[in-house]
Order: C-alpha cells, then structure tokens, then sequence
C-alpha cells in the first residue's frame, strides 16, 4: 500500500463520538463508532466507559426520565432504511454489548417508522410515526411503564419537534408550512388543535421548549427577520418576543431544565460560538470557551443536565474528528470527556480560509478553502446535501484525504444553503434552481484567481448534492473534468415519483410539484441533457434508500454509460441514504479518491 493509500485509510478509520444525553447523575450517554457504525456507550464521571450495543447498524439514545432503575430508550433501523424502532436497556444489567434481539422492544413494527420526539419528566415519551396510513406521521403520547398510548395528533403530513408542556396541559408542534423551508407551530389540547402561526408564512419555527411553569415557550424562529433568533412564543396568542438577536448572524438557543439559563448557539460562517444568557431577559451572562475554531450543534443537539449546572455536546473542527465535550455553565469552560484524537496524531490536517465568490448576478458565495502544502493545480468542489443544508467547518476525511493528495478542495454554501439568512437559503426555490447549479460555474471562473487550472476541476457531492454533480456536469459540461456523485438524483420527476410516500409532498414544496410544474422539473433534471455529459463518473448508492431511490443512480450510470462516457456504479446492500458502515466507506471513498487522482491528473 502506498503512503496516500496508508494516509486516505487511516482518515477514514478515524473514530468518532456522539454525546447524546446526560444523566440526574452525570452519566452521558455517547456514541462511539469504533465498530464501524456509532453504538451506545455509557461514559461515568470517573472515567468508565460501558458499551451497551452492538447493533447491525447506526442507533442513538436517550435516557428515560423519572425511572429506576436507569433506562434508555434506543432508536434504531435495518440497514439504513431510515423505519426507526423504539428499543429499551438499562445500563445495570449490560455485562456485554447487546444486539437487536437481547434490546426490550418499546414500539416496533419493521414496516412503518416510529421517530423519537421527546423524553419526558415522568417516564412518559412523545414519538411520531406513520403506521396509520404509512404516510401521514401522527404524534403519539406513551406511557413506557404501561404501554398506554394518546394519539396527540393525527392531522396528516409529517411531524417535526414536539413539546409536551410540564404540567400536562397541552403540547406543541411544529408541521411543514406552505413555503419552502417554512414550519408552523400547532397547540395540541383537550379542545383540539390550534393553529398557533400561519401554515403560509415564510418562516422558520424550530426548537420548542416549553418553560418550567408551562406558561410559555422558547422557539428559533426567523418570523419577522432574515436570521433566526431566540425568542418567547404565547401559544394562546401567537406572540413572538425576541429575547435574542443577531442581526449578522443565525441563533438558536437550548433552555435549561430549570428555565433560568439559555445556551445560545450563534453560526458564524459556519463554525459555532457559544454563550450562557439568562433566560428571562435573554442578557448575555458569558462566553463558553470552545476548543477552537468548529462546530457543537452539527452531529447532535448539545443536551442540558438535569441539574442545569451543564452540558454535554459534540464538538468537531476541521482537525478534530468529533469529541464529546462537558460544558460548566457556571464558568464558561469545556472539558473534553471521550476523544479518539489519537487517531490522528502526526497528521498534518488542514483548516480552510474562508473566501466570498462573486456571481454574474451580483450575489456572493461563500466557499472555505483547503490549500494543499503542494498544490499541483486541481480542484475538487464538495457540495452539501439539503438543499437546506449547511458546510461547516467539521472533520471530513474525504477533504482531508483529497487535499493530502494535492488537490485544493473548496466547499461552498451556494445559493439554498442555511446559514446566511432567510434571503440566501430561498434563492433556489422551485424554479431559481438552476440559479443555485449556476454559483457552480460561479466559482469556477473563480478557480485562476486561486491559482487553480479550470481545465482539472471536479464536483463531489452526496444526496442533492449529488444532483449538484449532475446538474453541474450536464448543464455545464465543458467545465467539469469528473463528478462523484452520492445518493444523488439524477431527474427531479423520477425521484419525486419513486422517493418514499411521505416524503413526495413535503419535497414538492422545494422542488416544485409534479402536477403544477412537471415542465420546469424536466427542464432542470441532468438526466435530460444527459448526452452533453462528458466528464467520468463515480457513482456511489445504497440500495436500501428511502429518500433518493436506487433508481435514479441506476438510470444515470446506463445512460452515460451508453454514450460512450466512463462511468462506475457501486452499490451496497446494506446501505441506505448514505454510506453509514465504515466497511462500505473503506471500499468506496479510496476508489473514488483514486479515481479522481487518474482523472485530473
């Protein structure tokens, strides 16, 4: 093996944690993927670790509230096909990892999905599923110890947060509105469902916390504004009172089970700052100090203790794979509790400098840069999927691994992406896609200006971005040199015709709808200019995806393939929406890094 291929392997290997929930004790509850796919580890605060699963596949956790003998329920799936399961463990009674069968089932049916809402107080948890129709989510309401259920909610569509009020009152909810990206908050009570906000405003409502005497709640929300904020919601009214601002930069804020402390996030180009705020007033009380430049709120939301003296959150940076890190929030300071950093020691790993990409029609991108120490003059663009997806600056191997071979790599927020207001993540709407696939062309006649030859330049992405790599190679052809394109879609009618059922309607509402703009979704699918397509590529898929369907990788590769094009297909069969299985990531990214290698040169 040569030293790149020592060097792309060992990135890969890298393992990681997830911190997913803290104890009344001090216990977390972490993930970590040293088996390949992250499992439940218990981490005590005098340093012990517990595995507690070894699953076939990726599962988080949380500990259930208010009940002895220590429980966690566990969420899991089969082989990436996203149908969540409720599972239960008590860490006391685990001598050896635990597999599917030795879990105690909590709700589980293999055909429907059953999505972990809420945790409550008294041993109770809130779960969305669409085992009614296999379409349309209800939010149900369950006893654990019982089994006795209340269905909270059955008005169809899908489910996002929901949020239980303390005192058993009433819950709220968020559902898609109208707009794209657009949410809208729902109060569910004995006399039914009320509309708190209006389905058809342009906003975001997202993180409901109910405040301990159940007589208001916290929301993220960007009603009224371009960025989000922190903000006090009346669920009888539909009053909104920002607490906190920031009139450069998006806000989101985590409230302290005892409701005096708000841990306020602010994304700042894509890396996070943190700061303690009193949670009444919404002054800002300190800072926490983070390790570095990177980003806490990105594999998993940070989680308060029971106390309210801290938090745990996961932290990644560029040179930092993903740690579980302990916030004081009496002082501001974080320690670090589990790290695989070892695993990357010696390597010489390289943070981006940030840089603003003009367009023709006068808009700005904003793009982070990894400069090899010896460039040799390629490029790679990575795409994030979404669309209403953000690059930030977290550890990425693929990155990491491209830019030690000598490529320069640039990873842009086009137009679409979260992060730089309400303004720039609506550009791509419906039909302005293509004005998002034109920031690609954007950036390459950016590439001189960076010392970079155009002529070597190659897209890399996953999911939509995957349809970025297509669009980009079809629509602009004698651009791009080759694409790696990921769970991608390859004709936005196709996919919408053939992605799960209770994912068509709320796509629709980004990408446009197949009965009112099936021309403009022809128009804009790369598989219809597909005979322009010169560049070589890699594909890559699951075949048990739900969103991006098996299809539309296999309809691209027989139709490049036809023209004459150098294409490969690779395709797991235990994978879904991604590759999750450090195995199947081993075998797909070293080829597809070498590939890119032949290719540009």
């Amino acid at each position: 093996m040569s030293d790149t291929a020592e060097l792309v392997t060992r990135l890969l290997s890298a393992r990681t944690w997830r911190a997913f929930d803290v104890a009344a004790d001090g216990r977390v509850l972490a993930g970590d993927d040293t088996s390949g796919t992250v499992q439940l580890v218990e981490l005590d605060p005098d340093g012990t670790r517990r595995p507690l699963t070894a699953l076939p596949g990726a599962c988080s956790g949380r500990y259930l509230k208010g009940v002895e003998p220590r429980t966690i329920v566990v969420s899991h799936d089969t082989d990436g096909d996203e149908r969540a399961q409720l599972s239960l463990l008590r860490p006391a009674d685990v001598d050896a990892p635990l597999g599917t069968d030795d879990l105690e089932p909590l709700v589980r049916d293999p055909a429907f999905i059953h999505s972990l809402a809420e945790v409550l107080d008294d041993g109770r948890v809130v779960y969305a599923t669409n085992r009614r129709n296999g379409v349309d989510f209800d939010l149900v309401l369950r006893q654990v110890a019982t089994g006795e259920e209340t269905v909270l909610y059955d008005g169809g569509g899908m489910v996002g947060g929901a949020a239980v009020a303390p005192d058993g009152s009433a819950a709220l909810m968020t559902r898609p509105g109208t707009p794209a990206l657009s949410s809208q908050v729902l109060l569910l009570s004995g006399s039914g469902t009320t509309e708190v906000t209006s389905a058809d405003e342009p906003a975001i409502f997202g993180g409901l916390q109910w405040l301990p005497d159940s007589s208001a709640a916290l929301v993220t929300t960007n009603t009224g504004r371009d960025r989000t904020g922190i903000a006090r919601l009346e669920p009888s009214s539909g009053t909104v009172s920002y607490l906190v601002t920031d009139d450069a930069h998006d806000v989101s804020g985590r409230l302290s089970p005892d409701g005096r402390l708000l841990l306020v996030v602010t994304d700042d180009d894509g890396s996070s700052r943190f700061a303690i705020h009193d949670a009444g007033t919404g002054a800002h009380l300190r800072d926490v100090v983070t390790p570095g430049v990177g980003v806490g709120d990105f594999l998993t939301l940070p989680r308060w203790s029971a106390d309210s003296q801290g938090l745990a959150l996961t932290w990644t940076s560029p040179t930092v794979a993903a740690d579980v890190v302990l916030v004081d929030a009496a002082t501001g300071r974080t320690g670090t509790v589990a790290s695989w950093s070892e695993d990357l020691d010696g390597l010489d790993l390289v943070t981006p400098t940030s840089v603003g990409i003009p367009t023709p029609d006068g808009e700005t991108v904003p793009c982070f840069v990894y400069s090899p120490a010896a460039p040799t003059g390629s490029s790679v663009l990575i795409i994030h999927g979404g669309p209403e997806g953000q690059s930030v600056r977290s550890f990425s191997p693929i990155t990491q691994a491209l830019v030690a071979q000598g490529h320069t790599v640039l990873v842009p927020n086009v137009r679409g992406s979260v992060g730089y207001g309400k303004r720039w993540y609506s550009l791509d709407d419906v039909e302005r896609r293509l004005d998002s696939v034109a920031d690609l062309a954007a950036i390459h006649d950016f590439l001189p200006q960076l010392d970079l030859d155009p002529t070597r330049s190659a897209l890399w992405g996953g999911s939509y971005g995957g349809y970025m790599v297509l669009a980009g190679v079809a629509f602009q052809p004698e651009r791009w040199a080759a694409g790696v394109d990921i769970v991608g879609i390859s004709s936005l009618v196709t996919f919408l015709e053939n992605t799960s059922p209770y994912r068509r309607a709320h796509r629709e509402r980004e990408y446009g709808s197949l009965e009112r703009d099936r021309e403009f979704l022809e128009s804009a699918s790369p598989l219809n200019r597909i005979t322009d397509v010169r560049a070589p590529l890699f594909v890559i898929h699951g075949a048990n995806d739900p969103r991006v369907p098996l299809s539309e990788a296999e309809q691209v590769a027989a139709a490049v393939r036809g023209n004459g094009v150098e294409v490969e297909l690779v395709v797991y069969d235990d994978e879904g929406h991604g590759l999750a299985k450090r195995a199947n990531r081993l075998d797909a990214y070293p080829r597809a890094i070498d590939f890119l290698g032949r290719v540009l040169g």
